[in-house]
């Protein structure tokens, strides 16, 4: 008996050291695989939440760069009027019948970009020129100090603006009336000045200039996009980022307001059906005129009481030159007409004068001053 119980146990020893064999053949955490199910768990959620949180990171990333363009925008009102301008163009490019040309665009920036070189390069002679009579200032002697120096406060911003806007308001039988009035809108806003403020709306001049020289080769389609919704939609949107930057607003509402009473009174005067003044308010050039055209901060009185009352006084003028003469393009004209207003209501209602930047956003200058001047060194004697 005490033989069998032995040899019992002999076996149940050996099949207990034959499962340890095989434990330990299995690896060292095939038999503690269940205390590590806490882990196993933490790495399967990290797994689902990494591809989410990659995404959440990615998209953090797209809305600052967008954030960061955004603010760039809207530094300066005339990037986003830029884009407008732009945006239209193709737009009449594509749905009008005298659309926009290309060619014409090219000859008025190139006419608009060389003033605005020529122009650039006579204030800062000037401006070194009265420097240097005082002995205040003395000129760098190396060639890209003095490039920087001729070109510093090249507005090509306002000089591609004004092209835009001649692409789309004006039709002519010739490229050269493009780069003409190009040259000329520039010129103007160089030459015709009053305490720094230029008088005219550079495309303004522009047009009417070159209408009156060319005769019947040169004129403004007032209808020339028809009543397409898309074009109002995003001249209106565009307008709105535009205005709310550049804060003239006002000015706008007050022409087309003004503008509009005018056409209904007319035609309930003279018993019209009102799909008459309701077409001619539909017109694309009127809100090309009333959004990027009077709304020029630089060419505009400065008080916004004066900004209505000009608004008046041109939608009146405008509204006039219609009826009674039947000139296209009388928006235009009466802007130019009535352009000596603003420095008068200037001095009458003076106001803190409009700048494109604010002195916390000035544009990347060089070191030297305007006219690669640099100051004249101190010579302390002994």
């Amino acid at each position: 008996m005490s033989l069998i119980l032995s040899e019992v146990e002999g076996r149940g020893g050996l099949e207990v050291a034959a499962q340890k064999r095989g434990a330990l053949s299995r690896g060292p955490r095939s038999f503690d695989f269940a205390q590590d199910e806490g882990l196993t768990g933490q790495i399967q959620s990290y797994a689902l939440i990494r591809p989410h949180l990659v995404c959440f990171l990615l998209a953090m990333g797209v809305r600052t760069q967008i954030t960061g363009l955004f603010k760039a925008l809207h530094r300066d009102a005339r990037h986003w009027q830029i884009l407008a301008l732009f945006g239209l163009f193709c737009i009449s490019l594509s749905t009008s019948d005298f659309s926009a040309r290309p060619l014409a665009l090219l000859a008025a920036i190139v006419g608009a970009m060389s003033a605005q070189v020529a122009g650039t390069i006579w204030v800062n002679a000037r401006k070194e020129r009265r420097r240097a009579t005082s002995g205040s200032y003395w000129r760098g002697s190396s060639l890209e100090a003095g490039f920087v120096g001729w070109m510093s406060g090249f507005q090509w911003k306002s000089a591609l603006i004004t092209s835009l806007s001649l692409s789309i308001l004006l039709r002519a039988n010739s490229l050269w009336f493009w780069l003409a009035a190009g040259f000329i809108a520039i010129t103007a806003k160089f030459l015709i000045r009053y305490r720094g403020k230029h008088i005219f709306n550079p495309a303004c001049i522009g047009i009417v200039t070159v209408s009156l020289i060319g005769g019947s080769a040169a004129w403004v389609s007032p209808g020339q996009w028809g009543q397409a919704p898309i074009f109002a939609a995003f001249a209106i949107g565009f307008a709105a980022l535009v205005l709310s930057s550049a804060k003239r607003l006002d000015i706008a509402l007050g022409f087309l307001i003004g503008f509009a009473a005018m056409l209904f009174g007319r035609a309930l005067y003279l018993g019209d059906p009102m799909a008459i003044p309701i077409h001619q308010m539909q017109s694309g050039a009127l809100l090309v005129f009333a959004f990027f055209m009077i709304t020029d901060p630089r060419s505009t009185p400065d008080s916004r009481l004066a900004r209505i009352l000009f608004a008046f006084a041109v939608a009146a003028l405008a509204a006039w030159l219609s009826w009674e003469h039947h000139i296209r393009g009388a928006m235009l004209y009466a802007l130019a007409g009535l352009a000596l207003l603003t420095p008068v209501l200037d001095r009458v209602l003076p106001a803190r004068r409009f700048e494109w930047l604010s002195k916390k956003e000035t544009p990347d200058e060089p070191e030297t001053p305007r006219g690669g001047l640099r100051p004249r060194p101190r010579i302390v004697r002994a």
